[in-house]
This record gives C-alpha cells, structure tokens and sequence, in this order.
C-alpha cells in the first residue's frame, strides 16, 4: 500500500505590494520630437526607383530589407492571380515561371542573378492569395480598418550598380 502525504505551509502566500506613488516634486525631462519625420508619400517606392512597371491599381503595402542592398517591396491588388500573370507577361516581354502551383506563385526575373552580390534573384513574383477559398491577403493598416487583397506582387530589387539583364 502506498500512503502519500501532503505537506501544507501554515504561511499564506505574500500579498503583493502596490508600486510606490512617484512624488509629484520629481519632474520628468521633456519628451523632445524626432528631428526629421519623413512622409509617407516619400517612401512609396516609383517604377523608376524600382525599374520594373508597377500595376496601375496596386496598393502599397510595405517595404523590408532582403540584405545586401536588396529590398522587398510588396503592393496589394485586387485583380485576379491571372491577370497579375498576364499584365507581367506582356510588360516585361518574358512568360516568366510558375515557382509553386498551391498557392499559385509565378516568378518573373528583371535583371541577372549573382550570387556573390545577391542574397534573392531580382524579380517580380505574383501570389494569389484567395487560393483554397482564402479570403485574401489582410494588410492591418495603423489606425484604419484592415483591407484585404486578392494578390500580392512582391518586387525584389538588385542592389545599385549590379547591373541589368
């Protein structure tokens, strides 16, 4: 037979202690505003900076470094998967490739990969999100309702100087 004791603490557990007040004499240093804040409309990237066309009704999403002077900047569109495909194909005169079936996600290259200045191959790559009756691509927008989105075209640029096709 196996007999089991408990052994019980006759202390009751610590109260916790509210925070002390902070005296009203101590006085906080002032909060001093960034130098520079530099808009929003700034940092939209154009097709000029990017060097490939962007979709005339892609929003702008957000932008992240890849590395090695290569970025990610992601636009949002409501256009179908396929129209995504078929715009790029015309614009940039190449069929391009399908990188996955499920999702469906095609790749466009823009400019030659090399790998000893390269972290990601240059490209425009096209997601369908709605894929498997997904509702799309939730994009939280700060301080506004979030929006969704059919499509995601994710451009990755080449580092300056790395030179085109």
């Amino acid at each position: 037979m196996l007999t089991v004791a408990y052994h019980v603490s006759a202390q009751p557990p610590p109260v916790p202690r509210p925070f002390p007040e902070l005296s009203s004499s101590r006085q906080q240093p002032p909060v001093q505003p960034p130098e520079t804040v530099a808009p929003l409309i700034e940092s939209v990237p154009t097709e000029e900076s990017l060097g490939v066309p962007i979709y005339p009704n892609a929003d702008y999403l957000d932008s992240y470094d890849a590395g090695r002077g290569q970025t990610f900047h992601l636009f949002g569109t409501n256009s179908t998967f396929r129209e995504m495909v078929g715009y790029y194909s015309v614009v940039l005169d190449e069929r391009g490739d399908r990188v996955f079936d499920a999702p469906p996600t095609h790749q466009f290259d823009t400019s030659r990969f090399r790998d000893e200045r390269m972290n990601y191959r240059p490209s425009v790559t096209i997601k369908d999100y709605t894929w498997n009756n997904a509702e799309g691509y939730l994009n939280p927008t700060p301080g506004a309702n979030p929006t969704r989105y059919r499509t995601v075209i994710q451009i990755a640029t080449a580092p300056s100087g790395a030179g085109e096709r």
